[in-house]
């Protein structure tokens, strides 16, 4: 009996299901019927060691598959592609909802330099392609500008307190500590939503936009209107408005005419720019394109086509042949590109993410001595006599510095050591280091007062501040004061600042911050991207994934070494630029870091190693 009784148990033993090792991922051919008997399978050896890999991860490699998956999920993001690609609907959402998970703990190491780099908030409204009005909130640190959420505010009413509730909230979730300033436009409503949040965390500063501060100046002198302190100055500004007239009358001439647009095509390769008045120094941007194109024009109203074809408006091609042709009108051009070309340049300087809030006071006292300088040398003046052109000018530049300009301007401008260094005291016979400077003395008081409610820790932060300003101590090496004009402002301060820990604090912080809004406007091409007419049926919510996920993958990627390098060198340039991946337009670099920059990189092309050529 116990021989029969051991035999069948060999019996039932040889008939145990076995483990059989499955085919290689390169050899299998599965579908998603043989999920249960797979599972069934994998479920066999319940002992299989901790951490051990199954045949079923090796014969399908599920982490690669996970890598894989994760690529193609961002290609979409990236890419703004329809998800029709994708035709179940469990694609996206699975997608979606790792990747933005991926991408939140990928920000975390750059979050976590905000307690002593600290951090700036951006706020901006838009309305989407249904005319759902959103406003867009990022933080933007010296590591660059990232996506934090678009409020969908239907059935809002916009106002001061509503800004100010979103501000506060967004604050309090990153950690007011944390937060240097927030930067706004410059209406009256996210003005008083900025005093509100002033009022709750006296540390933080709301800020104007230099960009829309500058622009608003551009535009009181390029387009002027009555103004309550100059009544001439529509007199000393208006020939202005007549210059830019007459180029939008050229260029709506032979814009809204295929005929003549044809023949403008054969003449000059660059387009003539249609440029809307919102956006930044849209008078410059258009003059600077007339300027450009100048002998094409010439050349096509004394063409063959011109003259001969008659199907047109007579009167209105020779106006503006006579325009083209007169050089007054041009000499009128280059006058207002030269005594703009001060701003311009300020333009560009501060319409990017970089670090620049200690810069913005100096930056803009040398903008207007520039212009000075301009027009004083096409006047035949010595500086000694009087312009009224310039003096309207000014007045206008100074009024706008006066309502935008912030004691965080004077406080920023006070420790950049770059500002004490003889090299710069010597590039004007009138400057004066800035503890010296009464305004800038009187506005960084207030700083502090507001940064230290102990008295004592005023006293403490002041004498360090009468150190470092006076090169006392730690500061009278000659390393420390030549660094001073060489290094950059936070390199100074972490190799030098140490002695002072609490004037040091302050300093990273706010060397570390810039200035305008810009990246806000930016990312709302982003938005447009990927909620466009064509894909207008994404919810809010969705859209704001997909655009976080797709504004943080280029915030990571630019902070990669590899960046710069092979085939995907600079991936995303231009990326936004696009309605449809149409190849006629896929090389065309439209986007870049300074908006301002379109125009000119409008032909720019990439070549097959990733550099950019005309």
């Amino acid at each position: 009996m116990r021989r029969v009784m051991e035999e069948a148990e060999q019996r039932v033993k040889q008939y145990n299901l076995k483990q059989v090792p499955l085919p290689t991922s390169s050899a299998a051919k599965f579908n998603f019927e043989n999920s249960s008997s797979s599972a069934s399978v994998s479920a066999i050896d319940p002992k299989r060691r901790k951490g051990s890999i199954g045949s079923i991860e090796k014969a399908f490699n599920m982490g690669a598959r996970e890598i894989a998956d994760s690529e193609i999920a961002r290609m979409f993001y990236t890419g703004g592609l329809s998800f029709h690609f994708a035709r179940s609907p469990y694609y996206a959402r699975a997608f979606k909802n790792k990747e933005k998970s991926n991408i939140e703990n990928l920000l975390e190491p750059i979050k976590k330099t905000w307690n002593e780099k600290g951090v700036s908030i951006y706020s901006d409204g838009w309305s989407d392609a249904q005319r759902r009005p959103l406003i867009n909130i990022m933080a933007v640190s010296e590591s660059g500008p990232m996506f934090l959420k678009a409020i969908n505010c239907e059935g809002e009413t916009k106002e001061k307190h509503f800004i100010a509730d979103l501000l506060i909230n967004t604050i309090q979730e990153i950690g007011p500590e944390k937060v240097v300033q927030v930067i706004t436009d410059n209406a009256a409503a996210c003005k008083a939503a900025g005093h509100i949040v002033e009022a709750k965390f006296r540390h933080i500063f709301w800020t104007p936009c230099v960009v829309h501060t500058l622009n608003l100046a551009l535009k009181n002198i390029c387009a002027p209107s009555t103004h309550p302190r100059y009544d001439d100055v529509m007199e000393q500004c208006g020939w202005i408005s007549r210059v830019s007239s007459d180029a939008s009358f050229i260029k709506n001439f032979i814009m809204n005419h295929a005929m003549r647009l044809s023949m403008y095509n054969n003449h000059c390769k660059l387009k003539l720019l249609s440029v809307v008045d919102t956006r930044f120094a849209s008078t410059i941007v258009m003059l600077k394109r007339f300027k450009t194109i100048k002998r094409g024009l010439e050349q096509l109203v004394i063409s063959e086509e011109w003259e001969m074809y008659k199907e047109d408006d007579v009167v209105k091609a020779k106006e503006v042949k006579d325009k083209i042709l007169n050089e007054d009108f041009w000499m009128d051009v280059d006058y207002i590109l030269s005594f703009t070309a001060p701003m311009y340049e300020m333009f560009r300087l501060v319409d990017t993410e970089k670090p620049c809030l200690h810069n913005i006071y100096e930056w803009w006292d040398s903008m207007i001595e520039k212009v000075k300088e301009v027009i004083y040398k096409k006047e035949h003046k010595s500086f000694t006599e009087n312009s009224r052109f310039f003096d309207i000018v000014n007045g206008i530049l100074v009024e706008r510095w006066t309502k935008s300009h912030t004691p965080l301007h004077s406080l920023a401008h006070s420790l950049n050591p770059r500002y004490y260094s003889q090299q710069w005291l010597d590039e004007s016979h009138d400057r004066v280091p800035p503890h010296r400077d009464m305004n800038v003395v009187r506005e960084r008081k207030e700083c502090f007062e507001r940064y230290f409610s102990s008295e004592v820790e005023r006293r403490r932060v002041n004498e360090e501040y009468a150190i470092f300003s006076a090169s006392m101590e730690d500061f009278s090496s000659s390393d420390s004061i030549n660094d001073r004009w060489y290094m950059s402002p936070i390199k100074w301060w972490i190799v030098h600042g140490t002695s002072t820990p609490m004037l040091q604090s302050i300093a990273l912080k706010l060397l570390g911050q810039p200035c305008s809004s810009s990246c806000c406007e930016r990312n709302w091409s982003t938005y447009n991207f990927i909620h466009s007419m064509k894909k207008n049926k994404l919810t809010p919510q969705r859209a704001e994934d997909l655009v976080y996920v797709h504004n943080n993958l280029r915030l990571l990627s630019r902070r990669s070494p590899n960046y710069n390098e092979g085939e995907s060198k600079m991936w995303d340039i231009g990326g936004d630029g696009f309605d449809s991946m149409d190849i006629e337009n896929a090389g065309i670099l439209e986007i870049a870091n300074l908006s301002l920059d379109e125009p000119e990189l409008e032909a720019m092309l990439f070549d097959s190693e990733g550099n950019a050529s005309l």
